[in-house]
């Protein structure tokens, strides 16, 4: 009963955005964006003091290219590809970060397409070529899925409600090998108020037919002049009883500009699952923390499109075999980061 519940309002949720979509439009056709950026870097992984030379060497991290523009007044588009990302024959999407239309009416805006789950924090927010390294949860957590969503601005548009039906990020996972028919059902508020922002959301992901992971993730970020300090909790679970500091991420970075041309960062995180096998981002028995620290630096002046950064990060505790942080690794690259304006070239 309560699954065709959720089915028909799921259904009845995506028809209205559909029909949405067919209000007349007045044509009003402009690219407003279109870049390319990639990220290549020279890295060194240990772990235990032996180098790891697999992972090891110069490294083409990632080349993304980048259009946004409008179609018409109100109408507007977004998209990204990850041209260095494998994909697969039946489908070229999976190297499509997003993909989308949005319509905005006054305070109201409609977007369906491939998108990022509004899902909070601030580490997940942030493009994954301005981070250098990450969190358990980070890596494994599917973030780009299908889906439909809708927001509201209020406050001056200074605050977000959100709320989308997406694909699960947990579609063929360990515990659902063949079924795609899995939804994730978010509910996210984005704030921005003058030092303080944030990005808060409940989640509630299928990770197989009818059964359902809770997400709690509060981002909050704190700008103080030169400083920025960020820190988000991520808190998952599959019940009342291990709902609660059973499964948790927490991420905090410190970032400091003392001139326009070079930040320094020290960046923490620490990923601990005691008991909740149903968790498909970071296995249970995991108890790790990862630290480190680098810098970034642009080497012209009022042009910010080249970046050189050097860091380094170690990671220590209990993590099980699949899991992506490893105790007692350390990694230290150096790379650049620039990106080709199109809009710009003379």
């Amino acid at each position: 009963m309560k699954s065709n519940m959720i089915m028909t309002a799921r259904t009845i949720i995506i028809l209205a955005v559909c029909l949405f979509f067919t209000l007349p439009i007045k044509a009003q056709s402009e690219i407003t964006r279109a870049e390319l950026l990639t990220r290549v870097e020279y890295l060194q992984e240990y772990i235990d003091g032996d180098n790891i030379g697999a992972n090891s060497g110069f490294k083409g991290k990632y080349i993304f290219f980048r259009i946004d523009g409008t179609l018409g007044k109100g109408l507007s588009y977004s998209y990204r590809q990850r041209i260095n990302k494998p994909t697969s024959i039946q489908s070229l999407f999976d190297a499509t970060d997003f993909l989308n239309l949005t319509y905005t009416r006054g305070p109201w805006s409609i977007s369906a397409g491939k998108q990022i789950i509004a899902t909070g924090g601030y580490e997940y927010d942030r493009a994954p070529f301005d981070l250098y390294y990450c969190s358990e949860y980070w890596y494994n957590l599917a973030c780009f899925q299908l889906g439909v969503s809708g927001t509201y601005a209020f406050n001056e548009g200074n605050d977000l409600l959100t709320f989308q039906i997406s694909d699960s990020p947990f579609r063929r996972g360990t515990l659902n090998p063949t079924n795609d028919d899995i939804y994730s059902y978010n509910l996210m508020w984005t704030g921005s108020h003058e030092w303080f922002k944030t990005t808060y959301s409940v989640n509630v992901m299928e990770y197989a037919p009818g059964k359902y992971i809770n997400y709690l993730a509060l981002g909050n970020r704190f700008e103080f002049g030169e400083f920025i300090f960020e820190f988000d909790f991520v808190n998952k679970g599959t019940n009342a009883k291990n709902f609660l500091l059973d499964d948790y991420c927490l991420i905090g970075d410190l970032w400091w500009t003392p001139i326009d041309a070079l930040n320094v960062f020290i960046k923490v995180s620490y990923d601990r699952n005691k008991s909740v096998t149903e968790d498909l981002c970071v296995a249970a028995g995991t108890d790790v923390l990862r630290a480190g620290a680098g810098i970034e630096y642009f080497p012209f002046k009022d042009y910010r499109n080249l970046r050189f950064h050097l860091n380094c990060c170690y990671t220590n505790g209990e993590s099980p075999a699949a899991n992506s942080l490893r105790p007692d690794q350390t990694i230290v690259n150096a790379g650049l980061t620039w990106k080709l304006d199109f809009l710009k070239i003379r």
